[in-house]
Protein backbone atom coordinates (compact mmCIF):
# COMPACT_ATOMS: atom_id res chain seq x y z
CA UNK A 1 0.00 0.00 0.00
CA UNK A 2 1.13 3.29 -0.86
CA UNK A 3 0.59 6.68 0.51
CA UNK A 4 0.63 8.67 -2.58
CA UNK A 5 -2.45 11.71 -3.13
CA UNK A 6 -3.93 11.64 -5.83
CA UNK A 7 -5.76 14.87 -6.96
CA UNK A 8 -8.89 14.67 -8.64
CA UNK A 9 -9.00 16.47 -11.82
CA UNK A 10 -12.25 18.52 -10.39
CA UNK A 11 -10.63 19.74 -7.89
CA UNK A 12 -8.88 23.52 -8.42
CA UNK A 13 -5.13 23.45 -7.69
CA UNK A 14 -4.00 25.67 -5.01
CA UNK A 15 -0.85 28.65 -5.57
CA UNK A 16 2.46 27.88 -4.32
CA UNK A 17 1.67 29.47 -1.05
CA UNK A 18 -1.39 27.33 -0.42
CA UNK A 19 -3.90 29.14 -1.45
CA UNK A 20 -7.04 28.04 -3.37
CA UNK A 21 -7.72 29.63 -6.67
CA UNK A 22 -10.32 30.24 -8.59
CA UNK A 23 -11.09 29.08 -12.16
CA UNK A 24 -8.14 30.49 -14.66
CA UNK A 25 -6.54 32.02 -11.68
CA UNK A 26 -2.27 30.87 -11.48
CA UNK A 27 -1.63 32.67 -8.70
CA UNK A 28 -3.53 34.25 -5.77
CA UNK A 29 -3.44 38.28 -5.19
CA UNK A 30 -0.93 38.13 -2.60
CA UNK A 31 1.95 35.86 -3.95
CA UNK A 32 0.86 38.73 -7.29
CA UNK A 33 1.70 41.77 -5.18
CA UNK A 34 4.72 40.04 -3.44
CA UNK A 35 6.79 39.61 -7.19
CA UNK A 36 5.57 43.63 -7.90
CA UNK A 37 6.56 44.71 -4.63
CA UNK A 38 10.12 42.68 -5.43
CA UNK A 39 10.46 44.02 -9.00
CA UNK A 40 9.67 47.12 -7.41
CA UNK A 41 12.10 46.81 -5.48
CA UNK A 42 15.44 45.43 -7.57
CA UNK A 43 14.42 48.69 -9.87
CA UNK A 44 14.84 50.91 -6.64
CA UNK A 45 18.38 49.18 -5.88
CA UNK A 46 19.24 49.34 -9.35
CA UNK A 47 18.31 53.04 -9.50
CA UNK A 48 19.85 54.11 -6.56
CA UNK A 49 23.58 52.06 -7.93
CA UNK A 50 23.39 54.68 -10.88
CA UNK A 51 25.93 57.38 -11.22
CA UNK A 52 24.69 61.11 -11.11
CA UNK A 53 22.70 62.79 -14.00
CA UNK A 54 24.83 61.29 -17.25
CA UNK A 55 22.25 63.23 -19.63
CA UNK A 56 22.26 67.03 -20.44
CA UNK A 57 19.51 68.84 -18.64
CA UNK A 58 16.62 69.59 -21.30
CA UNK A 59 16.08 73.45 -22.73
CA UNK A 60 20.02 73.59 -22.64
CA UNK A 61 21.87 76.00 -24.86
CA UNK A 62 20.50 75.86 -28.44
CA UNK A 63 23.00 77.70 -30.84
CA UNK A 64 26.57 77.74 -30.91
CA UNK A 65 26.51 80.94 -29.75
CA UNK A 66 24.76 80.18 -26.37
CA UNK A 67 27.29 77.03 -26.52
CA UNK A 68 30.47 79.79 -26.36
CA UNK A 69 32.09 78.94 -29.78
CA UNK A 70 33.83 81.22 -30.58
CA UNK A 71 34.40 81.58 -34.62
CA UNK A 72 37.33 84.31 -35.22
Amino acid sequence: MTDTTITPPEEVPGCECGALLEERQTRCSKCIARDRWARRQVARRRAARRRAITRRPPRGPLGAAALGVIWS
